[in-house]
């Protein structure tokens, strides 16, 4: 699987299923993947079933940047967000209280 995919296909189907729930996070997230399969790509939980999009959201007010392997290790279940942030496998800017609710919307 590649962050494409993940953003693309599986992310739209797992917010839609949260529907109203979605709203609780309550921001739009910005991811910044890099490597060879990185890109960038948001995530807007401020709607009811939220809506994903490739490139830049200037609303964005939280910031995640990591590595396309590092992300689909986070996403699959193999890193611990919290271990990736204390390691430096994952940086954050903007709002760190929404980085804490990056769980809930990438469905981990």
């Amino acid at each position: 699987m590649t962050p494409k995919e993940i953003f693309t296909d599986k992310l739209p189907g797992q917010l839609k299923e949260k529907g109203d729930d979605v709203t609780k996070v309550g921001a739009i997230y910005q991811f910044d993947i890099t490597g060879d399969d990185g890109g960038k790509w948001w995530v807007d939980a401020t709607k009811s079933g939220g809506e994903v999009g490739e490139g830049e959201n200037a609303d964005a007010k939280c910031s995640i940047t990591m590595t396309d392997k590092d992300f689909i290790d986070m996403v699959e279940g193999r890193l611990n967000g919290q271990m990736a942030f204390m390691t430096g496998k994952l940086k954050i800017k903007g709002d760190m209280g929404l980085a804490l609710k990056l769980g809930n919307v990438l469905g981990l």
